[in-house]
């Protein structure tokens, strides 16, 4: 079995920290880290806004599964973690979900949606991580 640890052009970088990291083992399995709102420079998009996050969090995780030659369709499982969770925040990342793929339904997954007290940064309202196999 290989590991390969990638970090996409598009998605920040840090030392000792992987945005994908992809085991060969006949299929390559990939399991990318939870994608906040942040920009290629680590900048946090749309402090207190949901809606802005949840749609930079999936433009992120289709960046890093598109930089594997995937698509969200490869994508077996998720987690998602929101802050302070309740009906309207569920309500809110469902719509900027299908906002963020172009209007497109995100493809059925073994997801889980799980309410927390807070993220890694200060300001993070969403994070999605994920795993994939592709050929």
């Amino acid at each position: 079995m290989s590991v390969e640890h990638i970090n996409p052009e598009g998605l920040f970088s840090l030392p000792a920290f992987s945005q994908v990291v992809t085991a060969d083992t006949g299929g390559r399995i990939a399991c990318i880290a939870g994608q906040g709102a942040f920009d290629a420079d680590f900048n946090l998009v749309g402090p207190g806004d949901l809606h802005a996050q949840t749609l930079q969090a999936f433009r992120n995780l289709h960046t890093a599964i598109e930089a594997l030659g995937g698509g969200v369709e490869d994508i077996l499982s998720t987690n998602i973690y929101i802050v302070g969770i309740d009906a309207q925040a569920v309500e809110t990342f469902s719509q900027a979900m299908g906002e963020a793929l172009d209007g497109g339904a995100f493809p059925p997954n073994a997801a889980t949606m799980i309410g927390v007290q807070g993220l890694a940064m200060e300001g993070m309202l969403v994070e999605i991580s994920a795993v994939a196999v592709l050929d």
